[in-house]
């Protein structure tokens, strides 16, 4: 126990970095509570959270014929929901099933908000502890700061006027981050497979969430496989394997979201729409200028940011190294992913792609402050960091006003 309660597990940083993700969860709890009698219920949230109360309450698998909306008990539900499994449901509805409370009082909102919250929480626990372990300390707050004053990702947390996506972007961000890690662990002299058995487990339940919460998620399982094989490049075989271990472990999840109902998880899988692209959008001026508006939504300090990490990655070579390439190839592909479905299902390609900036400019930032400009350029990032957090308070007074 002392071991675990060491100071390199629970020394300054951890207390700072705890520090800032105790400010985001204030943020989002001000948002909730300005919310009440603000903006009202979205009627789409009440029937998201009203049909996981029902399978909880064992009336049926959400987002499947078998149960009625009550709103539309006609209509509404005659068709699967093609994009989310029902753990976007019960998740949703998990607090409000244990408390039973009224959806027309101030705790049913805040009990719908908890699972979030606790998401971004996590979310960006995650983000810090990754961006430290690859690029020190200074990575990892440059993109826990970003991240804790992002208003995109504050909004996105206390679903105000946003779509429940963060399980779907943190089951993403430990998918890929997860798999790189138990890769590298394959040249340990261990037996490979029982020896990363929590690592494999812990993979299976970033997909089952990823997958879970978005179908269109499932594009990360051929990026996960290629970034396993060419960091495992002599161990193939065994990452293979794992892979395939993981996978499982996330169909069996899959599986009891459906609360174990084969003929309805059969006809979920059949209905769900795997890949939410219009081809056409890429044509679209609209698409991309919808892109940079939700780009610059997430602090304006990532506008000049992201083109000037992405400058620094192309034309000094030192920085072009795994650590940087894989959250920036992931960034893309969702960015890429956030163009071809520009609705408001592909909402979480953008929050994805935006955490997985925050790590590569967190690198590319961690490797410039190596250089003999380090103070200038620490002074610089200081600067910027602290006036998007002032940005962003300032924005969250105007609320309260």
């Amino acid at each position: 126990m002392g071991a675990f309660f060491s100071r390199e597990r629970f020394g300054t940083p951890q207390i700072f970095a705890g520090i800032l993700l105790l400010i985001f969860i204030g943020e989002c709890a001000w948002l909730v509570a300005h919310e009440y009698g603000a903006i009202g219920t979205a009627e789409d949230e009440f029937v998201r959270v009203e049909e996981g109360l029902g399978q909880w309450r064992g009336m049926g698998i959400a987002g499947t014929p078998s149960i009625k909306s009550p709103l539309e008990p006609s209509s509404a539900n005659d068709l699967y929901d093609n994009n989310h499994s029902p753990l976007w449901y019960v998740i949703a509805a998990a607090p409000v099933a244990v408390f039973r409370v009224s959806p027309d009082g101030a705790a049913w909102v805040w009990l719908t908000r908890v699972p979030y919250i606790l998401f971004g929480a996590l979310l960006g626990a995650s983000l810090w502890y990754v961006s430290r372990r690859l690029y020190g300390n200074a990575g990892g707050f440059i993109a826990l700061g970003l991240y804790c004053f992002s208003p995109a990702v504050i909004r996105g947390s206390a679903l105000w006027a946003a779509s429940p996506n963060g399980g779907g972007a943190w089951g993403t961000f430990g998918a890929v981050f997860t798999a790189i890690a138990v890769s590298h662990t394959l040249y340990a002299p261990r037996e490979v497979v029982l020896w990363n058995w929590r690592r494999i487990v812990l993979l299976g339940v970033s997909l089952a969430l990823a997958i879970g919460s978005h179908f269109a998620l499932v594009i990360i399982l051929p990026v996960l496989l290629a970034f396993m094989l060419y960091v495992a490049a002599e161990r193939k075989g065994p990452a293979l394997v794992i892979f395939v271990a993981a996978c499982g472990v996330a169909f069996v999840l899959l599986f009891a979201a459906y609360f174990f109902h084969p003929a309805a998880f059969l006809s979920g899988l059949r209905h769900a729409r795997f890949l939410n692209s219009t081809w056409r959008s890429a044509t679209m001026s609209g698409a991309y200028l919808q892109l940079l508006r939700e780009i610059a939504e997430t602090g304006p300090v990532l506008v000049l940011l992201v083109p000037a990490a992405l400058g620094v990655f192309i034309a000094w070579r030192r920085t072009r190294y795994f650590g940087n390439t894989a959250p920036l190839i992931v960034a893309v592909l969702f960015l890429l992913l956030r163009v071809l479905a520009p609705h408001e299902s592909g909402a979480v390609f953008i929050l994805s792609a935006v955490v997985f900036l925050f790590v590569f400019v967190a690198g590319i930032a961690a490797d410039l402050l190596q250089t003999k400009a380090r103070e200038l350029l620490a002074a610089v990032l200081v600067g910027l960091i602290a006036a998007n957090a002032f940005w962003d308070l300032l924005a969250l007074a105007r609320v309260g006003r």
